[in-house]
This record gives C-alpha cells, sequence and structure tokens, in this order.
C-alpha cells in the first residue's frame, strides 16, 4: 500500500474532510502548489480557487473563498473562509444567483449596498470560474 496524506479541510460552518488521500493541489497565494506525503512544512496564504483532491484514481475539486493551508509533517489543514464542493453546485442556481447579484449591484442605493452586491457577485464568478475549470 502507498503511503497516503492526512488532509483536513474546515470551515467556519463545518469540517468537509477529513481522511488520508494521495495529493492535494492548493491555490495558494503566490501560486498553486502539490502536497504529497512527506511535503516539506509550509505554511501559506489561500487564494479564491479550486482545491484539487486526489486518492486512488478519483479526483475531488472543492472551491475555496480563502483562508491558510498548512503543511506540517503531519499531512495538511485547510482552514478555509468559505468551501463548497464544486460536485454539489447546479449550474442553472448558479447563473441565477449571479444574475440576481447582478441586478442587487446595479440597483445599489448606496456605497455599503453596492460593496455588498460587488462582493457577493464577485464570489459568485469565482465559483463559476472554478466549475468551468472542472
Amino acid at each position: 500500500m502507498s503511503e497516503k496524506l492526512e488532509f483536513n479541510l474546515v470551515s467556519p460552518e463545518r469540517e468537509l474532510f477529513s481522511g488520508p488521500v494521495d495529493q492535494v493541489v492548493v491555490p495558494g497565494s503566490e501560486g498553486d502548489f502539490a502536497v504529497l506525503p512527506r511535503h516539506a512544512p509550509v505554511m501559506s496564504a489561500i487564494r479564491p480557487g479550486a482545491i484539487t483532491v486526489s486518492d486512488d484514481g478519483q479526483v475531488r475539486r472543492i472551491f475555496v473563498l480563502g483562508g491558510f493551508a498548512d503543511v506540517t509533517p503531519d499531512g495538511l489543514t485547510i482552514l478555509a473562509e468559505e468551501a463548497v464542493d464544486l460536485a454539489d453546485v447546479d449550474p442553472a442556481k448558479l447563473e441565477a444567483d449571479m444574475r440576481n447579484a447582478r441586478e442587487d449591484l446595479a440597483d445599489a442605493k448606496d456605497e455599503a449596498a453596492e460593496a455588498a452586491a460587488q462582493a457577493r457577485l464577485a464570489r459568485l464568478e469565482a465559483i463559476a470560474a472554478a466549475k468551468q475549470a472542472a
């Protein structure tokens, strides 16, 4: 049996993943990086994008809005600001949500409403880009 990497993905809402895997590709702030078993210790900020988890020939992609990745001798832990399994994203609902966010942005009455609508739209567009890249 090949050596495995212990991987944990945690968001404020819940633990999304915990278990042994072959490899995880992380969208680091300075570029994507792959983590394999016995990887050198490193800590990195995460930019919005998809984490790719590979195990026994299966690939799972999970969108993260941001957060931190901590690689230790024990494995990889990602503390994500927000995480969404891309397999659970309904493209039609995502498109409708983006349309609504654009309308909210156009209808914003003040700077606070505009900023909130812009942040929501940017989040949805990042999820759409990650889903399309899958």
